[in-house]
Order: structure tokens, then sequence, then C-alpha cells
């Protein structure tokens, strides 16, 4: 597994541009729930908080190596009577291409992990 690292890093002529790893995941997120069949981003239940923010964590997980490839963990509940397959397969596509297109960023892996199903 590689390192986590908290920020994409992009040196240019004028400066650096830091991408951090809460803008990507919110990139990933958006895109996964464009995607037909999916019901939720499954979060962790973190009473802490919630009790003191208002929300639960999202348990999607960002990691950078230190080749600036981006690898995701993506947990998913699909709606009942969607194939498990060609969802998950959608959702790495549209994943790959909102990160492309928004942040230009070098994806290395887009790991989609099934938590359950869901009556809708």
């Amino acid at each position: 597994m590689p390192k986590i690292m908290y920020e994409e890093k992009t040196n240019t002529n004028l400066g650096f541009i830091h991408i951090h790893k809460d803008v990507i995941a919110n990139i990933a997120s958006i895109a996964t729930l464009e995607i037909e069949g999916v019901a939720r981003i499954d979060a962790e239940h973190n009473a802490f908080l919630k009790l003191f923010y208002g929300k639960q964590k999202n348990a999607m997980k960002v990691y950078i190596s230190k080749d600036e490839e981006v690898i995701l963990d993506i947990p998913i509940v699909i709606k009942y009577g969607y194939n498990i397959a060609e969802v998950s397969s959608r959702i790495q596509e549209n994943v790959q291409d909102a990160l492309d297109k928004m942040a230009n960023l070098s994806i290395k892996n887009i790991n989609i992990i099934v938590k359950g199903i869901e009556r809708s």
C-alpha cells in the first residue's frame, strides 16, 4: 500500500498548485453518484463526527503515491436488480474521466468495494 499523502502537488512556473485529497474524494463521489444503480457511497458511522460536525465521515480513501499516482477505494451500496460488475465498471470509467478532466491526475487504481445491496 502506498504512503498516504494529503495533497497532490503540481509545480508551475508561478508556484505550486495543491489539490487536497478531500477535493479528489469529492470529485470521485460526485462522479460515482452519477451512475445509475448506485444507491449511495457507504459512509463510516462515526458518532463523534456526527455529534460535533453534523455529518458522517466519507469512507472513500484516497492514496497518492510518491510517484504522484492516485489510488481510490470507493465503498458503495448498489440498488437491487442492477448488475454489480457493470455498475462498478461504469463507476471506474466515470471517476477516471472526471478526475482527468478536472484535475489532470494520473490514476493508478480505482477500487470498487461493494458493501451492500439496497432496495430502492
